[in-house]
């Protein structure tokens, strides 16, 4: 009798599953561009598995204390690993598409600049403002209890750099309005000389970071162009494409370009810190790919239990960007005082940790998943009482018509 219970049980927690994707499926307006939901969704876990995979917390020696590596750094070999999972462009492609949408369709109903702003910026701040808060306590406690100044440093500094995607964001969204007409060749062409200056002139090292700003508008404008409709046509997703992926290569075989995607320790020349003219050109390819991919993932969302998981990974997009760092962190530390573990605590230098690594990534999960439940309310808002609907239904984006959409794409 236990198994035929256990199969009942199993075939009601499916047929739930079911029903509240269909609620969630239903309570979309069908005016909605799903793909848009889609692809915020595949750039939010490029963001988590890349980090996942190619940071490494080593304890050093026989002691406690921690430092970050890359498997990059010692296996150079495994860059193409970056190109997959490097999906920042597609973050910043997405969100001005969004973004240029929502205030133009704000400004229409005579919503003002501030109040747009806003409600754009609330459900960005309040998760960063929890996420500040508690590890605030957690580096003074770690100091407290004595850990090695250069251990907490080091913590400190995987948690928070996040941030600097976020700060981006924040003031792009801001410059929206001066931003609706921008051509992406603008921007493009301010990355392209100040890497001359900086690689081929000798101008100092800090002038790249003029590139944080005008890297990221280039996939940013993209967005704009998307609204405006210029990007519809295939053949634009086409040459985004090619000519990306064309250049990329050009510059990491012939200019002496990183072929890593993301940066790696050691390395004398970072492709995202700041962002260089390979960087760009890989997030135009991206873009592009992005675009062609548009009508095959309406099709695919069409199916309820997809969209459900994408609407849901939308929910919580903040909270699993902002905590993925964490959970990594927090499991590697959990079980340091087991040993060195393969592929949690010992040098990325070799395929065995690579698949040993893989293995950890449902503890992740777990720890993120725990994450989660914990200051999913600070981006979602607390849970209603039972009895009332489902807060996927109630305040996911889908949920909403076109024209309140913009105040709840983060």
């Amino acid at each position: 009798m236990a198994e035929p219970t256990a199969v009942a049980r199993l075939r009601g927690t499916w047929q739930g599953v079911r029903q509240g994707a269909e609620q969630v499926d239903a309570a979309t307006p069908a005016d909605r561009d799903r793909a848009v939901d889609a692809l915020r969704a595949f750039a939010v876990l490029g963001v988590l598995l890349g980090h996942w995979l190619v940071t490494a917390l080593v304890a050093e020696g026989g002691g406690a204390a921690l430092h970050t590596a890359s498997p990059l750094q010692h296996m150079p070999w495994l860059a193409p690993i970056s190109w997959v999972l490097q999906t920042l462009a597609v973050f910043f492609l997405v969100g001005g598409h969004v973004a240029t949408r929502g205030y133009t369709s704000a400004r229409a109903r005579g919503t003002t600049y501030g109040q747009w702003l806003r409600s754009r910026m609330s459900r960005l701040f309040k998760p960063v403002a929890a996420f500040l808060t508690l590890w605030t306590v957690v580096s003074a406690l770690l100091l407290l209890s004595g850990t090695d100044i250069d251990t907490v440093r080091t913590l400190v500094k995987l948690a928070l750099s996040p941030l600097w995607f976020l700060l981006a964001f924040a003031a792009l969204t801001a410059a929206t309005p001066l931003l609706l007409r921008l051509n992406p060749l603008w921007p493009l062409a301010v990355v392209l000389h100040v890497d001359l200056l900086r690689f081929g002139l000798g101008a100092p090292a800090w002038l790249g970071w003029v590139n944080v700003a005008a890297g990221w508008l280039v996939p940013y404008t993209l967005g704009a162009a998307w609204t405006r409709g210029e990007l519809e046509r295939r053949r634009a997703g086409w040459v985004l494409l090619a000519g990306g992926a064309v250049a990329t290569a050009g510059l990491v075989a012939l200019a002496g370009y990183p072929a890593s995607m993301v940066g790696v320790s050691g390395a004398d020349v970072s492709n995202l810190n700041p962002p260089t003219l390979a960087a760009v050109s890989f997030g135009l390819a991206q873009c592009g790919l992005a675009l062609l991919l548009r009508e095959p993932l309406r099709r695919a969302m069409r199916r309820p239990l997809a969209w459900a998981v994408v609407a849901l990974l939308n929910l919580s997009a903040m909270t699993i960007f902002l905590w993925h760092q964490t959970a990594l962190m927090a499991a590697t530390a959990t079980l340091l005082p087991a040993g060195h573990l393969p592929g949690l605590h010992t040098v990325p230098d070799n395929l065995g940790w690579v698949a040993a690594r893989l293995a950890w990534l449902p503890l992740f999960t777990l720890a993120l998943a725990l994450c989660w439940t914990a200051f999913r309310p600070y981006e979602q808002g607390p849970r209603r009482p039972t009895g009332r609907p489902s807060k996927v239904v109630r305040s996911h984006p889908a949920a909403q018509g076109s024209g309140t959409e913009a105040r709840h794409h983060a």
